[in-house]
């Protein structure tokens, strides 16, 4: 577990319960030697699970695509929108006002 807890930057404890939901889930089995705990994922599971999202990566894949291409037609705005969305001053423009 030392080598997942370096790896992941996470703690002990965090480690232990991420493994735990990932036994009961079914997603991992463990097999116990002496003090260690050796897990191994379960390709079965697993490969339901991108069964079941393949459709919902199709659609998003196409909507992103969609806004990609919508995004890349629409013409440059010269303007620095600040996050209001109205026109910030650049800096030459508040020195010409004084």
């Amino acid at each position: 577990m030392g080598e997942l807890v370096d790896e992941l930057a996470l703690t002990q404890p965090a480690v232990s319960k991420h493994l735990r939901v990932l036994r009961e889930a079914g997603l991992v089995s463990v097999r116990q030697e002496a003090q260690r705990r050796w897990y191994r994922l379960r390709p079965g599971p697993l490969a339901d699970v991108d069964e079941w999202l393949a459709p919902y990566r199709r659609l998003w894949s196409d909507s992103l695509d969609a806004l990609e291409r919508h995004l890349d037609a629409m013409p440059d705005d010269p303007e620095i929108q600040n996050e209001t969305g109205t026109p910030e001053e650049t800096q030459d423009e508040t020195e010409e006002q004084t």
